[in-house]
């Protein structure tokens, strides 16, 4: 199976300060990756860094590549628009819009030139059931999305990127602001998108990690450790680096 999408040598800079260091990863369609490690391993940097929101940030410098079916996405002519529409990214804190779950969701169809209104409401429904949200917001679509609690306004997230339609979602520690029944709900939608996605997220939960992701990559200090099958990682790491991160002994 060729991967979606894979970082090749990537090094990146802040300044004078390298983050990231020959980082070699790809990632299988219909999976779930987690990328695990210590506070300020790169593990939040590399996932900002295949969708291009790190050219948010001034000083920011790239080597190497990543490629998103087979395109490297750093090319002169990417749209970011687009490439932000097919490879969608879901943050720590919910961020609704301060306007309806009906304008959250359909914020990034309207972004995108459709007008018609079928196809809009279609195109929310579907996200909602998808992110596993519609029955609880089904009779409130109009109601304002900071309304509801966090992990309500979570999957409202959710659904905001899968209206668009994309191939990647990334998740950067989705469920830390959240309480642990909120937070299941996040995990077992999680595991059903993974049906019609690629998702890579974050996560400081190693309980979260073994709990949902076939693929597991473990950071420390810049570089990968260790990037192996879950189950396999967790009962038998390869490194001693890895197996001490496990146990609780450094992060």
């Amino acid at each position: 199976m060729s991967a979606i999408i894979e970082s090749q040598n990537l090094n990146l800079f802040y300044g004078d300060f390298q983050a990231l260091y020959d980082i070699n990863l790809a990632f299988e369609p219909n999976e779930i990756t987690a990328l695990i490690g210590p506070s300020g391993c790169g593990k939040s940097t590399f996932l900002r860094s295949l969708n291009r929101m790190n050219d948010l940030i001034d000083g920011v410098k790239i080597q190497g590549k990543i490629l998103f079916q087979g395109n490297d996405i750093y090319a002169p002519h990417v749209d970011l628009v687009e490439l932000r529409s097919q490879i969608g990214m879901v943050f720590q804190q919910p961020n609704p819009f301060p306007f309806s779950v009906y304008d959250n969701v359909s914020f990034g169809l309207k972004l995108a030139g459709i007008k018609d209104k079928a196809q809009i409401d279609a195109a929310v429904e579907r996200s909602l059931k998808q992110a596993a949200i519609w029955d609880e917001v089904k009779d409130k679509l109009h109601q304002n999305a900071l309304s509801f609690s966090g992990g309500q306004q979570q999957r409202i997230c959710i659904a905001r990127v899968l209206a668009v339609s994309p191939e990647v979602i990334l998740m950067d520690e989705p469920t830390s602001a959240l309480d642990p029944i909120s937070s299941a709900k996040v995990e077992e939608t999680m595991l059903e998108l993974k049906e019609q996605y690629t998702i890579i997220t974050v996560t400081h939960n190693l309980a979260q990690a073994g709990r949902i992701s076939d693929r597991t990559a473990f950071f420390n200090a810049g570089k990968i450790v260790e990037f192996d099958k879950t189950k396999k990682m967790f009962l038998k790491p390869a490194k001693q680096e890895t197996a001490d991160y496990l146990a609780g002994k450094f992060g």
